[in-house]
């Protein structure tokens, strides 16, 4: 469905559909910088925190991760919405 959804709109949407695949390679070629979050000092400060310490990580980790979260949900919410009008109109 994502595909006939780019290729319906002739050069655009084939210039979309590169575009989209550009970014899917250039993220996951990126992916390789994530191996430094396991840095031994990193590890060592972590675990010598204590119970409240690891408690106050994690509440950290998620306060971080709540708006990703929730922008990433509206981008695909809107996408799809987009996606279904699309289908409907035609």
């Amino acid at each position: 469905m994502m595909s006939s959804l780019f290729l319906s709109f002739g050069k655009v949407g084939r210039m979309r559909l590169r575009f989209l695949i550009l970014s899917v390679v250039a993220v996951l070629g990126m992916a390789r910088g994530a191996y430094a979050q396991g840095c031994a000092l990193c590890y060592t400060s972590a675990s010598a925190l204590g119970a409240s310490g690891e408690r106050s990580l994690d509440i950290g980790i998620l306060t971080l991760l709540t708006p990703a979260l929730v922008l990433f949900a509206a981008v695909m919410f809107l996408l799809y919405r987009r996606a279904t009008a699309a289908t409907v109109e035609s």
